[in-house]
């Protein structure tokens, strides 16, 4: 008797597990684009300078990609307490997962682009000064999900 209730209880789990487990596109769908999060390991002491310099660089270059569509938008975030492991995050939103196949073109305009803004003399100075105080923890590519409404 007590095998028989065993085996309706589990029965009965498990055809309620299958119930109520979201399934893609009708509780939710895999939505489009890519979110590129890079985080960043900087000094507390030199956050500041940091954000400088990428203002000086790194913003441009995403402008730059935004006027030309390949990207959608940027965005860069200041952990709250910066001395706490990786403190800075660059995001780059993407419009599909095929703006990141490699495109040739692409790439020398974007390259096009920055030398028109800054020497490769000058970028690799810039970049040499920020590898005294910052460190790559994390480059990450994350699909974006849409809940229906």
């Amino acid at each position: 008797m007590k095998l028989m209730c065993s085996m309706l209880a589990l029965g009965a789990g498990l055809a309620l597990a299958g119930a109520v487990s979201a399934e893609p596109f009708h509780e939710w769908a895999p939505g489009k684009g890519a979110i590129e999060i890079v985080t960043v390991k900087v000094d507390p002491n030199h956050v500041d300078d940091y954000l400088s310099g990428l203002a000086k660089s790194w913003v441009p270059d995403q402008e730059a990609a935004k006027k030309r569509g390949y990207i959608s938008d940027y965005f860069v975030s200041v952990k709250a307490n910066p001395g706490a492991g990786d403190n800075v995050i660059l995001g780059t939103v993407y419009p599909s997962m095929a703006a990141l196949d490699p495109d040739k073109a692409r790439f020398e305009a974007q390259r096009a682009d920055a030398l028109s803004r800054m020497s490769k003399e000058e970028g690799e100075k810039m970049v040499a000064g920020y590898d005294k105080y910052r460190s790559f923890e994390s480059d990450e590519i994350w699909r974006p999900v849409e809940f229906p409404k």
